[in-house]
């Protein structure tokens, strides 16, 4: 019979290497989060982007932005939302959240953003719930066509 190998007082048993790796992971996941958040874009700036891509831009087909909800483009390399409150009324807003600048997404019935839980009404992006200051930037459009443009 072999006597066990005396385990020296400065090795880490195995629980506790597992227990320092998920400490670990759960920080650098933390920091990702807060870095996603923290160098999010300005709004102002954003909805300024968008304007300048010109009256008469393309922005969605009416068609693929369903009634009573939303969806995303990107004008002029900045992410949109193009609502559809009613049949045959649309908006678009900029989709960069005036809290923190992280990008706004389609949610039931309204606009979300994911970071900070900041919930915008699709009729006019005004502030329904969180941390936003203000409601998302509005640009003018119009329907050509079938097609959501620039106006």
């Amino acid at each position: 019979m072999t006597a066990p190998m005396p385990v020296a007082p400065c090795c880490l048993t195995r629980r506790q290497v597992l227990r320092g790796a998920g400490a670990a992971a759960g920080t650098v996941v933390g920091a990702s989060v807060l870095a996603a958040c923290a160098q999010g874009a300005d709004p102002g700036q954003a909805a300024e982007s968008v304007r300048s891509a010109g009256a008469g831009t393309v922005v969605i087909a009416v068609a693929d932005v369903p009634v009573g909800g939303a969806a995303s483009a990107e004008v002029n390399g900045q992410p949109v939302l193009v609502t559809q409150p009613a049949e045959g009324e649309v908006h678009v807003f900029s989709a960069v959240c005036t809290h923190e600048g992280c990008t706004v997404a389609p949610g039931d019935g309204e606009l979300e953003c994911p970071c900070h839980r900041s919930r915008f009404a699709l009729e006019d992006a005004a502030v329904l719930g969180g941390p936003a200051p203000e409601p998302l930037g509005e640009v003018s459009v119009t329907v050509v066509d079938g097609d959501v443009v620039l106006a």
